[in-house]
Order: structure tokens, then sequence, then C-alpha cells
């Protein structure tokens, strides 16, 4: 099985916390849009023919696409691709983009999922993140979601910032398990260089971010998720029984997958690549049939390494005869011996030659899994 994720790579404003690559100028959306349709056919080979279980439009934010973008995105992928015909196509969206007409547009295109940054249902939070929803959008989207056909809705919520209290905290999580949604894919308030929120701490024009407080809340979630009947999948996603993300599953399994868009990344299992991360040189470059990337391959021990980080942050955990199968014996016993100490502080148990991580463990699990690389 493979995914193929799209970047598009247009917001309508700016969060001060976010990283990821994209413009508020719509100047170049239609142009992006046709060459991310000429890189679709160019790189009709790079699954080598795997069946394709998922299709994911990131960004950015592509609720801001048109209806029809959306829908010869699709064909065209379909046209190139052996999507199958379950394949779980997933949608990122801001609750202010979704009014019913949009969202009955993109459920007749072909989106059956919506990841909606809903981030907090309270005001005070989403000013202090310069969100462009207010909370009462971020209720009645996904109210509307429901009406409008979609039964399968994943919403992030960001913890651990200044404004949002331990009260409030257990209020939005709460609001999510009433509203029935199916998957939370929570986050830790990080800074990162270059953003915003960073400038603002280096200048002091607000506090650097409460690690303290950001642990409190993980733990407080893990319990109240648990409670609910969600299963702790993955260190930041919680899902109801059957409900598991099928795109974000295969990038931790190690399964194969195509990004399309400028910054979008892709994976075939001995190399990696990733696009240039600037629209116009993007559509520069893809106006000459030139996919515009670089690319790393990888050697055993980073494909070893990897494999620790990505399957530590999972449920399914570390399991010691697939590290022996592809990477050797003496692999996977220095990494039996490394992992006795985390056990021994009961951050990780051994259970069937597998090592998975404990709620405490998950609090540390970056940091475990370093320790445990070649």
């Amino acid at each position: 099985m493979a995914g193929i994720y799209l970047h598009i790579p247009f917001c309508k404003q700016a969060c001060y916390y976010c990283n990821f690559h994209f413009s508020t100028s719509l100047a170049q959306q239609p142009a992006m849009v046709q060459q991310i349709l000429r890189e679709i056919t160019l790189q009709r080979d790079y699954l080598s023919g795997a069946p394709v279980s998922s299709i994911y439009f990131g960004g950015g934010t592509p609720s801001m696409l048109p209806q029809t973008d959306i829908e010869i995105l699709l064909q065209t992928l379909r046209d190139t691709f052996p999507v199958q015909p379950d394949a779980e196509i997933t949608l990122e969206a801001n609750p202010d983009d979704l009014s019913p007409e949009k969202l009955q547009a993109l459920f007749a295109a072909g989106i059956n999922r919506l990841s909606i940054g809903i981030q907090s249902f309270y005001e005070a939070d989403l000013r202090w993140m310069n969100r462009a929803h207010n909370s009462q959008q971020a209720l009645q989207c996904i109210i509307n979601a429901k009406a409008a056909g979609f039964n399968n809705l994943t919403i992030d919520l960001i913890y651990g910032g200044p404004t949002l209290t331990d009260e409030a905290w257990a209020s939005n999580v709460q609001q999510a398990i009433d509203l029935g949604v199916q998957h939370l894919s929570c986050y830790a308030l990080t800074v990162e260089p270059g953003t915003a929120l960073d400038q603002f701490i280096r200048k002091k024009k607000v506090a650097a971010v409460d690690t303290d407080k950001a642990a409190r809340h993980f733990e407080q979630l893990m319990q109240w998720t648990a409670k609910a009947g969600y299963e702790h999948y993955e260190i930041s996603n919680f899902a109801l029984p059957g409900w598991h993300s099928r795109h974000n599953s295969s990038y931790w399994q190690g399964q194969p997958y195509l990004g399309l868009g400028p910054s979008a990344h892709s994976f075939n299992g001995h190399s990696r690549q990733w696009n240039i991360a600037n629209n116009s040189l993007y559509i520069k470059s893809m106006q000459q049939d030139k996919v515009p990337f670089e690319l790393e391959e990888l050697t055993p021990v980073m494909m070893i390494n990897e494999y620790i980080m990505t399957t530590l942050r999972t449920s399914q955990g570390c399991i010691l005869p697939v590290v022996e199968e592809r990477f050797g014996r003496q692999k996977r016993e220095t990494l039996e011996q490394l992992s006795r100490q985390f056990i021994s502080k009961g951050w990780m148990i051994r259970h069937n030659d597998t090592l998975i991580l404990t709620p405490e463990g998950r609090l540390f699990a970056d940091g475990i899994a370093s320790d445990l690389f070649f």
C-alpha cells in the first residue's frame, strides 16, 4: 500500500506558531494547481505501481480550494495511480471555510475525511494564536460537517498555551468527545525557529512556553481519552476503535508515499526527497517539466534509527524480530541492551518481543528514541 500527499501552500493569515510552508497571497493559486497536476504526471512511476490506499490534502489551508480544483486533482490522481475504490481521502480545513455550502461541495468532490484545525473552542486561545476563526465557528463547523454527511472527522487541539487554563483544556477535550469526533490530534504548543511566536518570546513580548503545564495537559489528555474509549495509537493521536488515520499510519509503518507540491516530502523505502519550499521557483521549474527536489539516500543506520523513532511513537511499538530481520541480530541485541535502562525506569515495557512506551515514557518519547539510536 502507498499514500499520496498534496501540499496546498495558501492561507488567509499566518498563525503565530506555524512553521509550515505557505503564502497569504492567493495570486499564484490557479498556477499552483496546474503545476501540481503536471507533477502528478511526471511522478507517475514513483510508487512503482503500489496500490494507493490514502490521499491527503495538506497545507497551508486546502479548504480554500474551489470544488472544481479538488475534483480535477482527484480525477487526475485516479487516472494516473491505482487508487483503491475505498481510499481514505482527507482534506485539512479551517472552521471559517466550512459553511454548509462548502461542506456539501467538498463531499460532492469526493472528500470522505476532514481534518479540521479547531485548536481550541475558546476565543482567548484563538486570538492569541492569531487563528482566522472564532469559537462559535469552531463548534458549528463540526455540527455542519456531520449534517453534510461526513462521518469520519478528526480535529486538531493545541495544549500548553499561556491562555489555556486546566479547566479550559478539560472543556476542550470533553467538547470533542461530546460531539462524537472519531479522531483527535493533540499537540503541545512548541516554539519553532523563525515563527512569529519565536520572535515574540525573544523580544519578551510573551512568556516562554511552560513545559510543566504542557506535560500536565498531556497526562490529563491520556487519562480522559482512555476513559472515553479512545485508543492512544500514536503519541499525538487518539481514535475511537476503527477510526485510526490510514494515511498517517502508513508513515509510521514505513510505507511508501509520494508528496506533491512545494515543500512536500516523498519516501520510497530507500530514499527520501523533498520539493523546494518556494512557490514561484516550484511553478517555474514545473513549467519546464522539472520536479525541483533534493534527494537523500538512506543508509542502513538511518533506516534503523527511523524505524526506532517512528515505531516507539505508536502503540504497536518497536518489534525486535523485525529489527533482526531488517538490520541483523547484532542490532537487535544492542537495542535490547540499551532499552533495559528505560524498562527499569518504568518508561518502557517489553511485551512479546516488542518494546512499547508506557504512558509516563510517552512524555520523553523523543529523548528515549535518540538514546537508542545507532
